[in-house]
């Protein structure tokens, strides 16, 4: 059976995506001590407890999952700008896109009695339609012990490239055990899935992806997190949540206010008051981003 390799808190960034380009996946342990894995637990232990249980197999009829985590947790929005996850998902990206974006940030429960879920691609989120492009970079925070008892996430080493039907056969998965604090991270193309929860208790995560700018998320973040909250929050973090340009002239709007009381064709964070020096579509800073991401693709 494979296995995942495990890297230190301290690992470089190059070590760190020299295995995801080779596995697809790596895990990296300490990232989260004592105090920061009980803030989480007493912050989203509520939100959890009255989450109701997936309806179907794929979400888990004995899986709980949990959105909206940056209205709703402070610690799970220091996650979410964590620097070092931040330079691997950007610089794992970058060939693809000017900006990234937070895809979902979700907590997601498996009770004891949740059976094994499906192998997938993350990336089948947006159909099969994307091809030579890698769409996302995902985390997964353990918050409890990942153990091959209590459902750790089962992997598949090296599959990135395979075709979409081609068939996982058992003896190429291996588990992602990992103690609570430490962090697997995997790419929108490695094949995986949940584990089998044979225990007697719940095997909880914290699953926080990101995605090109340029694609439409799988959570919504201008409703999980409207602009009366997003407005209080991080300039860096609001950009994640994608109020501003995904790329040269995307996502902008204008405000629908009577005549000469608004501007027209804005980035969206002026529905937050932010006023960028580049105001409107087309900001210069933009148009060279995406210019300079153009030339890195050839």
């Amino acid at each position: 059976m494979p296995q995942l390799t495990t890297l230190s808190r301290d690992a470089s960034n190059g070590e760190i995506l020299e295995v995801v380009h080779k596995d697809g996946a790596v895990i990296l342990k300490g990232m989260l001590g004592p105090a920061e894995l009980e803030a989480l637990m007493v912050e989203l232990r509520p939100y959890m407890d009255a989450t109701r249980y997936g309806q179907d197999a794929f979400t888990g009829f004995r899986t709980t999952r949990t959105g909206a985590l940056v209205a709703r947790s402070p610690t799970c929005r220091k996650l979410v700008l964590d620097p070092k996850v931040l330079e691997a998902t950007r610089v794992f990206l970058e060939p693809y896109c000017a900006r990234v974006q937070l895809h979902l940030a979700q907590v997601i429960r498996l009770a004891a009695g949740q059976p094994q879920q499906m192998i997938h691609r993350d990336r089948w989120a947006w159909g099969k339609y994307l091809q030579g492009v890698e769409p996302q970079f995902n985390t997964i925070w353990a918050l409890t012990d990942f153990t091959e008892e209590n459902g750790a996430t089962h992997v598949v080493p090296g599959s990135t490239t395979w075709p979409d039907d081609r068939e996982v056969k058992p003896e190429e998965v291996c588990r992602a055990e990992m103690t609570a604090g430490s962090v697997l991270l995997y790419t929108g193309s490695v094949f995986h899935g949940g584990g089998e929860n044979r225990s007697a208790g719940d095997r909880i995560g914290l699953n926080i992806t990101y995605s090109l700018g340029w694609l439409r998320q799988e959570e919504n973040q201008y409703l999980s997190c409207p602009p009366d909250i997003a407005r209080e929050l991080p300039p860096e973090l609001q950009d994640l949540l994608g109020y501003t340009l995904g790329s040269y002239a995307l996502g902008y709007y204008t405000p629908p206010l009577p005549p000469g009381e608004g501007p027209e064709v804005v980035g969206p964070e002026f529905a937050l008051g932010r006023k960028l020096s580049g105001e409107g579509i087309g900001s210069a800073e933009l148009l060279d981003a995406v210019t300079q991401a153009d030339a890195k693709r050839g």
